[in-house]
């Protein structure tokens, strides 16, 4: 697998309000809101996204329902590596699991054309595979 670049990094909030104090508000970086209560940005200088993805959103992204299994660790990051193609990204998450590692889910097109795969890793971040064409514009 060849990884491209970090395409995406997101904090993962339980408690949006407060999260939103800290980032908006005290930092001061440029997030607008995308989706319902998620926000984020393109306009940080050496990032291609940073986000504060509520975890509802991210459990739903995951496994289809807005609450976090409590069996599987909760995540407080996001990391999306950004590959060449869609196909890299079903041959990533083949590799990964050949390897031992379980994943989140299969690779998947989201509404705005991105296909991800997600898996937790070890630290209890959520790490995407991910190919999104506008990233490749």
């Amino acid at each position: 697998m060849k990884i491209e670049f970090i395409a995406s990094v997101a904090v993962i909030t339980p408690d949006v309000a407060a999260s939103h104090k800290l980032y908006l508000d005290a930092l001061g970086l440029p997030l607008k809101r995308l989706d319902g209560d998620y926000f984020a940005s393109e306009e940080i200088d050496g990032a291609k996204h940073f986000g504060v993805w509520p975890l509802a959103q991210a459990a739903e992204a995951c496994f289809g329902s807005t609450t976090w299994p409590a069996d599987v660790g909760t995540p407080q990051l996001s990391i999306e590596f950004e590959l060449a193609d869609a196909d890299a990204v079903t041959q990533g998450v083949d590799e990964l699991r050949s390897r031992g590692h379980d994943v989140l889910h299969d690779a998947k097109v989201e509404p705005w054309g991105q296909t991800v795969a997600r898996l937790l890793s070890p630290e209890g971040a959520i790490v995407g595979l991910s190919y999104a064409p506008s990233l490749h514009e």
